[in-house]
């Protein structure tokens, strides 16, 4: 039976999980959550995924959410090529990078993509998050460059779960403006992962979606599309100078959270 991972191309979680699969050449059929981002209800969807997140991973019986767990779940069922680096020290800083990246990375770019696609705000206040934003980027660059060192690959001697970890969201990064200096260490780290075939192909992916993405702040406007504010997303916005954003959200109910587990 084929794997299903139900995504969104732009999601640098499900992004993950894909490099994964494809670094393993696990056969896998890719699904959009219909109506994503509205709030509506995919009852297929939703049974491997309550929170209503991608991505959602199905393997026969086995149904999966949270792209850390799933990958630990496609590390375990199929261990080889391994992603994880030998070693207790070194998965540790594997899973340490990959919890920066998700946590404290994930937000920026999704803050840009409210500002710059959404038009959540403009003029001055605009302005003032998006200066927050490649700021914040920086410094983030500057703790990935230590963390790279003279090293090739993030993981250690081989391309593993660090390194595509990492890249789905520089890359991002990138198309926003924001990415690091193209000369520089983490520049050429960027160009080595983007090389691969698997990180190619989400790469790619994610690209040919945002030509749809044009008039997705009106569908924001009318209350059709929601994004969701959780947990690192909702706490960057108000640090960053988006309070009013929030506000204005809830106020016009086109902004959500995570569903409720029932």
């Amino acid at each position: 039976m084929t794997v299903i991972v139900y995504e969104h191309p732009l999601s640098p979680y499900a992004q993950k999980v894909k490099i994964a699969l494809d670094e393993k050449n696990i056969p896998y059929a890719t699904k959009m959550p219909v109506a994503i981002g509205s709030g509506q209800a995919d009852t297929e969807f939703l049974k491997a995924n309550p929170r209503g997140e991608v991505p959602a991973l199905i393997d026969g019986d086995t149904q999966l959410f949270d792209s850390t767990i799933i990958l630990e779940y496609i590390e375990d069922r199929w261990p080889a090529p391994p992603m994880l680096p030998d070693g207790a020290a070194a998965r540790a800083r594997a899973r340490t990078i990959e919890e920066v990246m998700d946590s404290t990375f994930e937000p920026i770019n999704w803050g840009l993509g409210e500002i710059r696609w959404f038009k959540r705000a403009e003029g001055e206040r605009a302005r003032a998050i998006e200066a927050r934003a490649a700021a914040q980027a920086r410094g983030i660059y500057a703790w990935l460059t230590r963390q790279l060192g003279d090293a090739e690959w993030f993981n250690g001697p081989r391309f593993g779960w660090a390194d595509l970890s990492v890249i789905p969201y520089l890359n991002g990064a990138r198309g926003l403006g924001v990415g690091p200096d193209p000369k520089s260490a983490l520049g050429h780290w960027i160009d080595r992962v983007n090389a691969r075939p698997s990180v190619a192909k989400a790469a790619q992916a994610a690209a040919d979606s945002i030509s749809g993405m044009e008039n997705v702040n009106d569908a924001v406007k009318s209350g059709v599309f929601k994004r969701e504010y959780r947990d690192h997303r909702l706490e960057w916005m108000i640090r960053s100078g988006g309070v009013d954003v929030v506000l204005e959200g809830l106020k016009h109910d086109n902004i959500r959270f995570s569903n409720e587990l029932s």
